[in-house]
């Protein structure tokens, strides 16, 4: 069995320092890279929803650029739920 003495001690603060410096090397070095992968991922995605719902023929829009609004959802407006009655409560001296 080993003691813990203070050339252990020594020995695990070199360590610990040593994984500390070259993982900050490590993330300044390949943390942009990587953030560019993302970027890139991303814009790709969304260009391919852009022109996805440009293919689409239904989600287009008349030529002359109207806005149609539908009227019937404003006829029946939803209900709310009615949770309970409130009260007012009185302080008694």
């Amino acid at each position: 069995m080993q003691t813990a003495g203070f050339s252990t001690l020594l020995d695990t603060l070199f360590v610990i320092i040593t994984f500390y410096y070259i993982f900050k090397f490590l993330t300044r070095l390949f943390l942009p890279l990587l953030v560019k992968k993302v970027v890139k991922k991303a814009e790709e995605s969304f260009q391919n929803q852009r022109n996805y719902s440009q293919d689409n023929s239904w989600n287009k829009t008349p030529n002359n650029d109207e806005i149609i609004y539908n009227a019937s959802n404003t006829k029946n407006p939803r209900e709310t739920k009615k949770v309970g009655d409130y009260v007012d409560y009185e302080e008694i001296d």
